[in-house]
């Protein structure tokens, strides 16, 4: 096995990125990159998921898979239960990294900030947009908490669903959205013999100053 780890290894040669094809302030180059990676990626690859980090009141970091559910100009967007591991984490340390990884196109991003809860209106206005099982679930799954096995799961939900046989779901308290504000946002591109191109953008003084790292 750890022979066949050693040989295990990609030469990535798809394309680079130079300081001309990049934009003065990150958000215009990662929807750019977004769009691309909506375009190129395959399933089972879902563009919009990212590898979320947190860190526990002892200072150990968690991280888990997400997906990106917002992006505007305040920050990236995603969603959860308030009440779980990870916002438990975000309540007692309010910030986060993510990481977005699109190997069609060997690209990484990066994005370190600040979190804080969105508001209810935007969480209700998510919420109702979800398929009608995922608002359900939302009520039935005490998230992160222990459960004895499966039918505990299931029976939980089959208990929400007599609840609201004849109702619409609302939006629980315990349940919304989250923005990172970002501070840091890395853009990775792969390049042959591991000399890849990294362009970091920073704030400094509230503007965005960007600089290239090695690799």
């Amino acid at each position: 096995m750890t022979e066949r780890l050693a040989d295990m290894r990609r030469n990535y040669a798809r394309d680079g990125l130079t300081e001309a094809q990049a934009t003065d302030e990150p958000f215009a180059l990662f929807h750019q990159w977004f769009e691309e990676a909506v375009k190129t990626e395959q399933a089972p690859v879902e563009a919009n998921a990212m590898n979320l980090a947190t860190v526990d009141a002892e200072g150990r970091p968690h991280s888990r898979v997400l997906l990106l559910k917002g992006l505007d100009a305040q920050g990236f967007t995603f969603f959860t239960n308030y009440d779980s591991a990870k916002g438990q984490h975000l309540a007692a340390h309010p910030y986060a990294a993510m990481t977005f990884f699109w190997p069609t196109l060997e690209r990484q991003v990066r994005i370190e900030g600040r979190v804080a809860k969105v508001t209810a209106e935007e969480s209700n206005a998510y919420y109702q947009v979800r398929p009608l099982g995922s608002r359900l679930g939302a009520w039935a799954s005490p998230q992160s908490r222990v459960i004895a096995d499966r039918a505990e799961l299931e029976s939980l939900l089959a208990a929400t669903e007599q609840r609201y046989v004849d109702s619409q779901p609302e939006c629980p308290e315990h349940w919304g959205g989250y923005r990172l504000i970002p501070d840091r946002i890395e853009f990775w591109q792969g390049r042959p013999s591991r000399l890849h191109d990294r362009l970091n953008y920073h704030l400094a003084s509230g503007q965005w100053v960007r600089e290239r790292l090695a690799p």
